[in-house]
């Protein structure tokens, strides 16, 4: 899915595909995941403002080490400082924003029920909510629920509530995506409610890392299950009017996670307990993002921007709550 408040990522058109590893799959289904098929032709539909509260049937997720390893590879993180996260000899630990991969175990279902234009889904932000700390091999059950369809009639937006349960039936996730569709205002909605805006502090970070993406970053993080061409093939990102593929919002949203836990909870991945952000401009693989970070007491306030493009913030209204 393009990841952006309109027009970061443009409006790439999406049709979803079945996600499946030798490791890393829900039982019966596959893993619908974001965007994954955007050259497979997605279908003009209305939106059904019955579908509010629809809740899908639980999906079984299963993942190990090797899955949480890949997503740390993917979202920057390196041998010399953290190698709890790469090596199963140390555990291995997993990051906090890894939850983003199991929760959009039913993502397509939420999307096929409301009945939306996928060509102008658009990514708006994310938020997760981590309840205990997640293990480097666990079988999930995942469910997700229709909690909001808003119509601001030029273009409508939906909230997904996506929750996952361990082996114990224990809640320890719950992920928020919010979709800007582009083409489906004027469906009868009511009006989406004030948000609050986030802004970051007229002073001095409290911390400040700069983290330098990969050349290659985008197409080793797409291994998780983002196969959005978007971010790996030249010419469809040229046809999206890109002068070359672009970082997954996601991506970024994972190199933020791993900021705050390194320096703001103390290298303790089980100290963040919600992250929440919304995509506003594109990362280039080869970037440099610069994460900020304002210990505000309740939260921590982020700003996002790059170096190459300080000015235009890629994560904003954007701030983590620590335990």
């Amino acid at each position: 899915m393009a990841a952006g408040a309109g027009p970061p990522e443009k409006t790439i058109a999406t049709r979803f595909t079945l996600f499946t590893t030798p490791n890393c799959r829900p039982q019966g289904g596959g893993l619908p995941y974001l965007a994954a098929g955007a050259l497979l032709g997605a279908t003009e539909m209305a939106i059904d403002a019955q579908s509010l509260g629809y809740e899908t049937p639980p999906i079984d997720f299963n993942y190990t080490w090797r899955d949480t390893v890949m997503y740390a590879l993917g979202v920057g993180a390196s041998a010399d400082t953290e190698l709890d996260y790469l090596y199963e000899g140390r555990g291995p630990k997993v990051l906090p924003t890894f939850c983003t991969i199991p929760t959009f175990a039913v993502f397509d279902t939420l999307v096929d029920r409301i009945g939306c234009d996928r060509r102008g889904m658009v990514h708006h932000s994310q938020q997760i909510d981590v309840f205990k700390p997640l293990r480097p091999n666990a079988r999930l059950r995942v469910t997700g629920t229709v909690a909001g369809l808003y119509d601001l009639k030029r273009v409508a937006i939906s909230v997904f509530s996506i929750d996952a349960y361990d082996e114990n039936e224990d809640l320890i996730i719950r992920g928020e995506v919010t979709l800007l569709l582009r083409n489906d205002g004027r469906f009868g909605g009511e009006r989406p409610p004030k948000t609050e805006r986030v802004t970051t502090p007229e002073r001095d970070p409290d911390f400040e890392v700069h983290d330098q993406v990969g050349p290659a970053q985008a197409l080793l993080y797409r291994l998780s299950g983002d196969y959005n061409p978007l971010h790996a093939d030249p010419d469809f990102a040229a046809e999206a009017g890109f002068e070359r593929p672009i970082l997954h919002g996601l991506c970024t949203y994972g190199y933020a996670g791993r900021a705050v836990v390194k320096s703001a909870g103390g290298g303790d991945p089980g100290a963040l307990a919600m992250l929440r952000g919304q995509f506003s401009n594109p990362v280039f693989p080869g970037d440099t993002l610069i994460i900020r970070g304002w210990d505000e007491g309740e939260r921590v306030i982020l700003g996002v921007t790059t170096k190459e493009r300080p000015d235009k913030p890629c994560l904003s209204n954007a701030y983590a709550v620590l335990r």
